[in-house]
């Protein structure tokens, strides 16, 4: 299996208010492949999908029951400190909920983290190890 992930979809519970929330209020651009009961996000590598949280589980044969932390977060890496402010604000004005406020890491960057309106975790960081080629994406170290 080649290593890479090409699609992160989020089970929602109104896909309505998720796209308000990515497509509106973070700014996301919306692709026209999606439509109906989907929606595809343009980001700058992985296509993030959305689309009702009872029909992915269905879809993946598995039960809709159960709440609190999904032992996953999604990262978006900024290239300062002070962007991590800034998207973390940006976030809350669009509706998000903030779960922790940026400050130092004990790994030696800054990061804060958000959730979405279904509740999935976004840490928003700078890592001063990790950093970002022209593309937007992180450039980890062999």
């Amino acid at each position: 299996m080649d290593p890479y992930i090409s699609i992160i979809t989020l089970g929602v519970a109104d896909l309505e208010w998720a796209l308000r929330f990515y497509r509106d209020g973070l700014h996301w651009p919306l692709s026209s492949a999606g439509g109906g009961d989907i929606a595809f996000l343009r980001t700058g590598g992985v296509v993030l999908a959305l689309y009702p949280r009872t029909l992915l589980a269905a879809d993946a044969r598995v039960a809709d029951v159960g709440s609190g932390f999904g032992g996953i977060t999604l990262a978006h890496n900024v290239p300062s400190a002070e962007a991590v402010d800034r998207v973390l604000a940006e976030a809350v004005a669009a509706g998000a909920t903030l779960l922790k406020p940026a400050e130092r890491a004990e790994w030696g960057g800054y990061s804060g983290y958000f959730a979405d309106p279904d509740g999935y975790p976004w840490e928003v960081a700078w890592h001063p190890y990790f950093p970002l080629g022209a593309d937007g994406r992180v450039q980890l170290p062999e």
